[in-house]
Order: C-alpha cells, then structure tokens, then sequence
C-alpha cells in the first residue's frame, strides 16, 4: 500500500510540476503581446518586468516545492516519521503533551528549513524587481513573532483537540469538530483587534477628499461608516491590495497604503465597492458554512480513519502514536482533494465575479473598477497571459484579460481603448 500512496504522490506532485511548466510556456509565448482592452494602460516595458517576475518567481517557488516534496518522502517512506515519534515518546509520557510537542517541534523544524527560501524571496528577488522594502531586523521581528504567536495558539489548540480524544473516544469527533468550529470564529473576532495590529499599523484612511466619497458610498450599500482602514504594507513591500477581515461588529475592509497612493479617488472607492460586494453577497458566511460542514464530514472521517488499526501500515509503519496517524491521515487527505481543487477555486472566482458586479452596480461606474484593476495588475507584475488549466486550479481571482472583459461588458461601461 505503501508503494501506491507514493506513486499517487509522485503522480499528484509531477501533474503540477507540468501544470507550472505549460503555464510558463504559455506566457513565454504571449508574453510580449499587450492584452486586448489594455492597450494605453500596459506597454512592451511593463509586460517584459512582469514576465521576468514571473519565471524568477516561479523558478524559486519551484526550487522550494522540490525540497518541501523531498522531506515529506524521507520523512514518510523513509522511516523518520517512526524515528521522530519515537523521540517525541521520550520526552514526555503524556498523550496531551506528547501531541502537543509533536506538532510544535516539527512546525520550528519547517520554519528553520524553509527560512533560506523566505530570504532568498524577500531580498532577492522581491528586491530584485522592486518591490522589497524589509530590512533583515524586521524579517527576523517578524518571523520571531509569527512563530511565538503560532506555538502559543497552536498548543492551546492541540491541548483542547487531545484532551477531547482522550475524554470522548467515542464521540470525539463531534467535540473536535464543535471547538474547532468555535475557535475559527473566535480567531475570526480576534485577529482584527489583537493579532493583526502587532505586525501593521491601522488607521481610519485619511487621505484629503477620500472620506466624503467613502461615506456616501457606504450610505448607499446601508453601511455604518468607520470600518475602512489604511495599513502600513510599505514597510515590507511595495506591492499593493485590499481585504476583507473579521466578522460581525470587528468586520472591516483594509487597503495598503501603497494602493492608496497609486489610485485615484474614484479606482479606491471602485475597489472598496468591490469588498463591500464581498460583505453584502454574504461570500464570507457562505464559505465559512461550507467550510464547517466540510469540516464536520472530515471529522468524523477522521475518527473512522484513526480508529482503524491498520493505518500506520499503508505507509509500512506497525504503531505510531495518534500525532503520527494524524500526519499519516493528512497526507492522504491532501492526495484525496487535489482533484477537488479546480472546484474550489471556480467558487471563489465566482464571487469574485458576482462582487464586481455589485460594485458596478454600487458605484455606476464600470470604469473606475476596470483601471483600478488593470492598475493593481501592472503595479503588481501580474501574469496576464497564465494558462487556462493552471488558472483552473490555482487562481482564486479571475484571470486579469477575462476580469477587465466581463467587466466592460456590463451597463454603463465604456469600449476599451
């Protein structure tokens, strides 16, 4: 069983190495060709920064995919996940603390191995096309600090999840399945106020004019003002974007502040009437459902799976502990969804679409949405030319040609130049 599981792996693994592959080929061929509709907007000197942004992107994300791959089958078909268990088993004697333990070390390990990757991005070649702002102190800030709020949160959890396995064997997959459920939305609320602020700074946007605009705009979508924030991303990146985050009273749109900078007035409020879009459709309840429900299958598929005997045997292995299992049981779930993928991420492009248009719809002014975006993709250095099957599995957000097209087809707006 062992020998499928890594050949679905390797097969799984060689298909996206050759979905990479055929999107860069595409772009090598229609690289250098302006899009119809942006014409004016893009020229040959911009579309050959965003070609080389690409490859030199991709070249590193490949590089890492392939050590990342590397590890996992060493560490699952090459006995180390036995090896591994069997330390963590040495230091403590505590099923509680030995899940805990066991997922902890193993998350500093990943971030020790993946931290040369992490830099070679960010000072190479994030600052070899222009975009890097960090200084090495505040990549070590930062990574220190994500990784004492990720251990902290983390162990919490983990010491919940175990602690109900061992209380409920019978029903814990309920238990797990209510906490974790519970967890999400209290991360939800608390992220905004609490996590969020000790890596950026948020304030009211405050740029002259900008307010009079917002608030009539939020007025018209029957919206309390004072939920728009501006962040400092400039200090780690000159790359631009806005998001949505919280839920409830703590909701917000957030826009980096070297957006505000590259758009007019009207390409701003074009953008925030797209997230509002995101708010009023309900994208976020509506995922966040789905994903509960997917959760609350996975849970007790789970408890199926970790109640079986014979699992530690699939990858040859004759005990492990239930973390081990657990990793066992990941990895094969991950093999189990990939197909699911292209699914996934034609939902998001579908609301990212339907935002667009309560946006138009919103603002009257089709326009202003279509610049703006044609704005963030060339500040940016997007790929506008990526291959229709790659986007199918990976794009979240329409493909840039056929976003600006579906947009300029509706009322109101003006023919491309």
């Amino acid at each position: 069983m062992s020998t499928l599981l890594f050949s679905l792996f390797a097969l799984t693994t060689a298909f996206t190495y050759w979905l990479r592959q055929i999107n860069l080929n595409h772009l090598e061929q229609h690289g250098a060709t302006v899009p119809e509709g942006f014409e004016g907007a893009i020229d040959a000197e911009t579309l050959a920064k965003s070609v080389a942004y690409t490859f030199d992107s991709s070249r590193l994300e490949l590089w890492e995919s392939l050590f990342d791959n590397l590890l996992l089958v060493f560490f699952l078909f090459g006995g180390l996940l036995g090896l591994y268990d069997r330390f963590i088993a040495g230091l403590s004697a505590h099923p509680v603390l030995q899940g805990i333990l066991f997922f902890i070390i193993l998350s500093w390990l990943q971030t020790v191995l993946e931290s040369p990757f992490s830099l070679y991005s960010a000072f190479v070649v994030e600052a070899r096309h222009g975009f890097n702002t960090l200084t090495r102190k505040l990549w070590l800030i930062d990574l220190l600090k994500s990784q004492l709020i990720g251990t902290v949160i983390t162990g919490l959890l983990l010491g919940v999840v175990f602690t109900l396995i061992g209380w409920s064997s019978g029903h814990w997959w309920l238990w797990v399945w209510g906490f974790l459920a519970l967890f999400t939305l209290f991360m939800m609320f608390l992220s905004p106020y609490v996590i969020e602020p000790l890596f950026n700074k948020f304030e009211p946007v405050t740029e002259e004019g900008l307010e009079g605009d917002i608030k009539e705009m939020m007025a018209k979508a029957g919206l309390q003002v004072g939920k728009v924030m501006q962040m400092d991303a400039s200090k780690r990146s000159r790359h631009s974007n806005a998001y949505f985050t919280g839920i409830g009273k703590v909701k917000r749109i957030v826009l980096y502040d070297t957006l505000l900078k590259q758009m007019t007035h009207g390409e701003i409020v074009a953008i925030l009437a797209h997230e509002i879009g995101h708010w009023k459709k309900g994208h976020i309840r509506k995922k966040l459902l789905l994903a509960e429900a997917g959760a609350l299958a996975g849970s007790w598929l789970a408890f199926q799976a970790l109640s079986w005997q014979g699992l530690p045997g699939l990858l040859g292995y004759d005990n492990l502990s239930l973390a081990a299992r657990l990793v066992i049981l990941g990895f094969i779930a991950s093999l189990a969804m990939f197909p699911f993928s292209p699914l996934s991420a034609w939902l998001s492009r579908r609301d990212e679409y339907e935002a667009d248009r309560f946006a138009v719809a919103l603002t009257g002014d089709p326009d202003s949405l279509a610049s703006a975006l044609i704005k963030l993709s060339a500040e940016n250095l997007s790929n506008l030319h990526p291959h229709p099957l790659y986007a199918s599995f990976y794009y979240s957000h329409p493909p840039i040609v056929t976003r600006i097209r579906a947009i300029r087809a509706l009322p109101g707006a003006q023919p491309s130049p």
